[in-house]
């Protein structure tokens, strides 16, 4: 199939996919974004589509599995304890709210970060300059895994020291 029939195919989709969209999240945002979300995963994967097979069931799971992604991840999120905002936090470069609330919040954090053990504060310190994991893995010569488990200790040690 020829760019040209693939984008053809993709945009006579689109209201059918809008309301798709709209009967999974329920919000006329939320299903814009996960249409868009779902154009872009078809567009960057077109290779994988398998002629002769059906394009709008093939358009329908990418969304549907966008959908279920999308919502592990929100899930997750409101799981997460409330040091992930702290560190979400310390990683904005940008962030202007510079309150005396926030700003005595975050030097606490950075001085409990100094007494964490080297081992943990430079893969949790990388992180949340907004390192990827690989990135951080390949400076420090570590494994992946290695480096996921030392931010996730990190970030117990450190959650254990601020409560106390």
């Amino acid at each position: 199939m020829t760019a040209e029939q693939f984008n053809n195919r993709l945009l006579n989709l689109q209201q059918k996919m809008f309301s798709y969209a709209l009967s999974l999240t329920a919000n006329e945002e939320d299903a814009h974004d996960l249409l868009q979300e779902t154009n872009f995963r078809a567009l960057s994967s077109r290779e994988k589509f398998v002629m002769n097979t059906n394009f709008s069931a093939w358009m329908h799971t990418i969304m549907r599995n966008s959908f279920i992604n999308n919502y592990r991840r929100r899930y997750k999120m409101r799981q997460a304890p409330m040091l992930v905002d702290e560190v979400n936090y310390l990683s904005n470069k940008y962030y202007t709210d510079d309150t005396p609330d926030v700003l005595h919040y975050t030097g606490e954090i950075h001085k409990h970060m100094n007494n964490l053990n080297s081992d943990f504060k430079q893969p949790l310190k990388m992180h949340m300059e907004g390192y990827k994991y690989k990135e951080i893995a390949e400076t420090l010569d570590m494994p992946i895994g290695t480096v996921k488990s030392r931010i996730f200790f990190g970030r117990k040690k450190l959650q254990k020291m601020i409560e106390n």
